[in-house]
């Protein structure tokens, strides 16, 4: 991301075309790009802590799990970004971070293992305020991080192991 961001900026931002514009036909390839590419180095930058927080946190269970878990997010979110959102450019990790976030919570809420717990525990003291970030704000895609964290909880529920569901 920070060699995609150098050569985005040195193009004065052309790869961001690359986006998701919702119902534009052209713009579907943009679901598979827009998680990898940033407005700005201070929007990277920004994702850039919590999705390597949170994708450490989602890679303590299986590499396989955690593969399958990220192109579930990305492909879903972007989807949904591109069925329902708002007019305009989106793009960021934002919505792959809320995934993680949701995933990690969801897997709480429907494993109830010791080990889930304690990791969502962690994630809402570190990341509890996020819960704003699902509300309409001007400039921001909350649309993404909706759609993300929807994401992370449906592969939770659809790949729970407990047999007590």
């Amino acid at each position: 991301m920070l060699a995609l961001q150098l050569l985005n900026g040195l193009s004065g931002n052309a790869l961001n075309a690359w986006g998701v514009l919702p119902r534009q036909v052209a713009s579907l390839p943009g679901i598979l790009f827009a998680p990898w590419l940033h407005a700005g180095w201070w929007h990277l930058l920004g994702n850039l802590s919590g999705l390597l927080v949170l994708a450490w946190l989602a890679m303590l269970g299986s590499l396989r799990q955690f593969i399958a878990a990220n192109a579930f997010i990305i492909l879903g979110s972007g989807l949904l970004v591109w069925l329902f959102a708002r007019p305009g450019m989106h793009l960021g990790a934002s919505g792959w971070l809320f995934g993680l976030w949701g995933l990690l919570l969801g897997r709480a809420w429907f494993e109830r293992s010791l080990s889930s717990l304690l990791v969502a525990m962690l994630v809402l003291l570190a990341y509890g305020g996020w819960w704003w970030g699902l509300l309409p704000r001007q400039g921001i895609s909350f649309e993404y991080h909706l759609a993300g964290a929807l994401c992370g909880v449906l592969y939770a529920a659809l790949s729970c192991t407990r047999r007590n569901r």
